[in-house]
């Protein structure tokens, strides 16, 4: 395997990761089997200059895919938080009255 074919195949790696990210988001749903934390390659010494588009792209994929995390989990955050208030509620204490016309 050459020198390219090594970085090539971390940035196929990643990307892999990435997408399964994304269709976490799509799905609304945690993956049966998600990625594990990924650490970069330590004997693959610099990246060459030819591939250095591909990894910025994957790196702005992974910069939008954060900041939908980020919102995700803010937006989960406050759903249960609303959760939480309706369940303190007692059961017999009435949501509304009905009066007659």
């Amino acid at each position: 395997m050459t020198f390219d074919d090594a970085w090539r195949e971390a940035l196929d790696a990643l990307e892999l990761d990435l997408v399964v990210a994304e269709e976490m988001l799509t799905l609304d749903r945690i993956a049966e089997n998600p990625p594990d934390r990924w650490a970069p390659p330590s004997h693959l010494g610099p990246m060459p200059a030819a591939l250095a588009d591909r990894a910025r792209a994957i790196l702005n994929r992974q910069l939008e895919v954060s900041r939908r995390l980020a919102e995700a989990a803010a937006l989960s955050r406050r759903q249960l938080a609303a959760t939480r208030t309706l369940r303190g509620r007692a059961e017999s204490a009435p949501v509304y009255v009905d009066l007659p016309a």
